[in-house]
């Protein structure tokens, strides 16, 4: 489900210097456009950005991007920020598929994936975040140590990324089918907009954390 369409959207993201206008333009350089060398995460599929706007602020050493391929998404996102003026914090409108084109090997150490699109009809399965074909994207942005989070309420989704894992060169390193009912996994935890409404409508929220396999060829 996506937010209808915002007039001025667009316009608005594109006058913004929270908003990086040619990613491209950066792969292999974003120290230089935080000004440190903290380490830098990236969310897919910001929505309206409760999650990555707070996880910025509780952690100012680190380096945040929240990324949305919609304007009209990612316009809402940016609102928060703008009233945040977080330093540690950038937004891009861009696809997915496109991120070999934004970062460098090795250049992130951790991606977010919240509430993303389950994709359901099967001839869509390789547009999934979290599926394989997008994981091995994921191990070559990565660090060595690198991981991936990925959050839902959709328990189809979920048995679909935990059986993509494997396959996509990633270990399972933690896992939960009711994230807020597990007092490890939930430490710390940030809700997001999704997690919220689903979770007052009783809906188990599903996550798992998974790290980068040793000796990928990627390495």
């Amino acid at each position: 489900m996506r937010l209808r369409n915002v007039p001025g959207a667009r316009e608005h993201l594109a006058e913004s210097p929270w908003v990086i206008q040619e990613p491209q333009e950066q792969k292999g350089r974003w120290r230089e456009v935080f000004g440190n060398d903290h380490p830098l995460r990236l969310e897919i599929g910001s929505g309206k950005g409760r999650f990555i706007v707070q996880l910025a602020a509780e952690n100012p050493d680190v380096n945040y991007i929240g990324m949305d391929r919609y304007s009209s998404v990612l316009v809402r996102a940016l609102a928060k920020q703008e009233e945040a003026l977080l330093p540690n914090l950038r937004f891009l409108c861009y696809d997915a598929e496109l991120l070999g084109s934004v970062f460098e090997k090795g250049e992130l150490d951790r991606i977010y994936l919240n509430f993303s699109d389950p994709w359901p009809k099967e001839r869509h399965a390789r547009r999934r975040l979290p599926s394989k074909e997008f994981l091995r994207l994921y191990d070559t942005l990565l660090s060595p140590e690198g991981t991936v989070e990925f959050k839902t309420d959709n328990r189809t989704l979920f048995d679909f990324a935990v059986g993509e894992v494997e396959a996509g060169g990633f270990v399972i390193d933690a896992l939960t089918y009711n994230l807020h009912r597990d007092p490890v996994m939930n430490e710390g935890n940030i809700m997001t907009e999704y997690e919220e409404k689903f979770s007052v409508k009783g809906n188990p929220i599903c996550k798992y954390v998974i790290s980068r396999r040793t000796g990928n060829i990627s390495e």
